[in-house]
């Protein structure tokens, strides 16, 4: 396929980074380098994201908008009302640690039809590597900001980093997110990038019986969305139904993703490189939305990006040679980038293989168990 053809025109959504501060957390496992830094977005590139994407938006009612990395919150209500000012016709959501939402926050994501995602890594025994800034356990304050969306009345989801991922906690970490009561649980297995350097290695076959413990808990307790285990359902849906491929979010052509970092500059497909440098490739920048055009930027990110055309030869080698493709669809930039030495061609990582080909095998172990 011509890798001009590889990334969609629009994107389905946009991510912007209101702030690069996280407070009160610092979590052992987080990548992004300038978390401690109060950098906060101007409204003048909020505007400039506006511009391209309000016209997205009028055509697409599903097109969102997500607040995210650092801490949104951090950002203070007058100045998030203010970056959200010139986004019209659109869904808004957030991704928060939820340690600074009180009783004004709620009404503020009230009033403005926000969508809540919590970080969280269930129980508070599974939450060690989340901690605050003074170094005490953040489960709690946590917690307390997930009482008062709860008080208000907000839905929420939820987003868990397993860094163990041990089969005999898989079904106290799933009743845990069923009694809390969120709408969906996306569970990502943590993951060597950005300044996090010290993941543990998680043994693949025992990731696999994580899963496979994972949807077995699902099954007894459907009450919320999993979303990995929607992944396989979408997956197995689209090869039973005769589909060339499975509708999976690496899907050709890719989604851009872009995300809009606190000073404007546009990073695609890999939120994760956003911030970090390479002595080949510069910022990992597609431009500035400042000085170009977002939908200019789009258009012409293969172009414009020197590093996506490595990217794509690393994804051609995982075609030709991984049994799992047509499911995982080529390791997300980030990893291969942390993984393979500053490389984005390389093929196996160790995101793959306990996050995609350990899902897969996990939850056609469950089905298989099952249906005997």
């Amino acid at each position: 396929m011509p890798s001009a053809l590889r990334l969609a025109t629009r994107p389905r959504s946009v991510i912007m980074q209101p702030t690069t501060q996280c407070l009160p957390m610092d979590c052992t496992y987080c990548y992004l380098p300038f978390r401690k830094m109060k950098n906060l977005m101007p409204v003048n590139v909020a505007e400039a994201v506006a511009a391209a994407v309000n016209p997205w938006a009028a055509d697409d009612h599903g097109f969102e908008i997500v607040w995210h990395g650092g801490e949104p919150l951090a950002t203070g209500r007058e100045h998030l009302a203010a970056l959200m000012a010139p986004f019209k016709g659109l869904r808004h959501s957030v991704q928060t640690n939820a340690a600074l939402v009180d009783d004004a926050w709620c009404e503020f994501l009230l009033e403005h039809e926000v969508h809540v995602g919590v970080s969280i890594d269930g129980p508070e025994d599974m939450n060690t590597h989340r901690v605050t800034l003074a170094g005490h356990p953040g489960f709690r304050v946590t917690m307390r900001g997930i009482e008062r969306l709860r008080r208000h009345g907000i839905p929420y989801s939820a987003i868990a980093v397993v860094s163990d991922p041990d089969p005999a906690n898989a079904a106290r970490f799933y009743e845990f997110f069923a009694e809390l009561g969120v709408t969906t649980l996306g569970v990502n297995v943590e993951e060597e990038e950005g300044v996090n350097l010290g993941a543990k290695v998680a043994d693949p076959v025992r990731a696999a019986e994580f899963w496979a413990a994972l949807a077995d808990a699902w099954r007894v307790t459907p009450v919320i969305r999993l979303r990995e285990i929607q992944r396989v359902l979408n997956f197995a849906s689209a090869v039973l139904s005769g589909q060339p491929s499975a509708p999976t979010p690496t899907s050709a052509p890719w989604d851009p993703l872009p995300t809009i970092a606190y000073d404007g500059g546009v990073v695609m497909l890999s939120p994760e490189l956003a911030g970090f440098t390479d002595d080949r490739f510069g910022d990992f920048t597609t431009g500035n939305v400042l000085r170009t055009g977002l939908d200019v930027l789009v258009a012409e990110a293969e172009q414009r990006t020197p590093w996506i055309s490595e990217f794509w030869t690393g994804v051609d080698a995982c075609r030709a040679t991984c049994p799992v493709f047509a499911f995982c669809g080529g390791a997300h930039p980030a990893n291969r980038y942390f993984e393979h030495d500053g490389r984005f061609d390389g093929t196996s990582t160790r995101y793959c293989t306990t996050s995609k080909i350990a899902l897969l095998e996990g939850v056609t172990q469950h089905v298989r168990e099952y249906s005997h």
